[in-house]
Order: C-alpha cells, then structure tokens, then sequence
C-alpha cells in the first residue's frame, strides 16, 4: 500500500486519481468521479484498496465544494477547475459508507495499523457531506 498518511490525497492511488482528472477534458471531469462513486457503490463482493482510495479521493473532491468543506491537497489534489460537484453529494456518502462496510480491503488495511486517525477524517469527510437540516443552517446565520 503506497500511502504516506490518512488523508484522501495522501497515497499513490489518489495521487493517481487526480492526475486522471487533470489530463481528462474539463467536461469530462464530473463523469470520472460520478463513474468512482458509482463503481464502488455498485460492489457486492469484495472492495479492493485501490477502488476504496479512489472513492474516498472522490468524495473529498464533493466535500471540498460543500459548506466546511476543506480545500483538496494543494500539491497531490487535482490542478485544473472542476465543475459542481455538489449533487454527488448522496452518492459520495454511499461510496463512503460503502468503504467503510466489510468486506473492504482498504478498511481491512487501516484496522491492521492504527486506523483510528484514518476512520476520523472519514468521519469529518461524511459530517461535511452530510446536509444540514433548514433549521440548523439558519440557526448559524
């Protein structure tokens, strides 16, 4: 497993990820990481790392575009703009609970090591993608 710490950006496949992205026709940019979210919500069987990796690097890239959302990884995040990604937002929390549900090899990884730092910025990763209920937004005007 070819990663330096737990944020989404910070392995090869992410890294990878945002490459694709960069080197993909600006329109064909939302298409990518609709296709990531979907492909790892789709699977029944077993979740392979890389997929996982991609999925969570995708939903960092929706969460980024949403209200607290954190800015992605200057250096190993995607260079060029991307376009709303705002309505993903139900599915990257699917990719993300998917994810985290056995049997996922990128979960399995994380529980082999300390996986308690990687599980909480997946935590903070759904509680920006999570919308908020109308009353709660307008308590925070």
């Amino acid at each position: 497993m070819g990663t330096w710490d737990v944020g989404p950006f910070d392995n090869d496949t992410a890294a990878d990820f945002s490459y694709t992205l960069d080197e993909a026709a600006a329109d064909a940019r939302a298409g990518i990481i609709l296709g990531t979210l979907t492909r790892v919500i789709d699977t029944a069987g077993y979740l392979e790392a890389p997929e996982a990796e991609e999925a969570v690097a995708a939903a960092a890239l929706v969460a980024a575009q949403c209200p607290e959302g954190e800015p992605t990884d200057p250096v190993y995040g995607p260079e060029e703009p991307l376009p709303d990604l705002t309505g993903l937002r139900d599915l990257a929390l699917q990719a993300l609970d998917r994810v985290m549900t056995e049997p996922s090899e990128l979960m399995d990884l994380w529980d082999e090591s300390n996986g308690a730092p990687w599980r909480t910025h997946i935590r903070n990763l759904r509680n920006v993608l999570t919308p908020q209920p109308p009353g709660e937004q307008l308590s925070l005007l």
